[in-house]
């Protein structure tokens, strides 16, 4: 069994939730995701971030709006929607469950 790719499975699957959890509160510019991430020690790549960005948009679970920036053209920033908020919702229900069972057999 490769490790490496465990690992890196385990956190694409985690991704999207994190990325709504970085916005529950406030509206966040891409870069500031990506920062926020690897604080958390998650290490995700524009590559990897605008598309899902893109996707979730696309999907009803994000928004964006743009505000007018000190340091060049205005930037987009995503928001979480009101079907993200309820997504949101069912995956922090989702994650308790499996957290809880992780525990459990840890």
């Amino acid at each position: 069994m490769n490790v490496d790719n465990a690992k890196s499975q385990m956190r694409k699957g985690m991704l999207e939730y994190c990325i709504m959890l970085l916005l529950k509160d406030n509206p966040c510019y891409s870069s500031d995701i990506i920062k926020r991430l690897k604080e958390a020690n998650l290490l995700v790549v524009e590559g990897t971030l605008y598309p899902l960005l893109t996707r979730l948009k696309n999907d009803g679970v994000l928004s964006y709006e743009w505000q007018e920036s000190t340091q060049g053209p205005p930037r987009k920033y995503y928001v979480l929607s009101d079907e993200g908020r309820e997504m949101l919702s069912a995956l922090e229900e989702a994650w308790n469950e499996i957290e809880n069972a992780v525990n459990k057999l840890r």
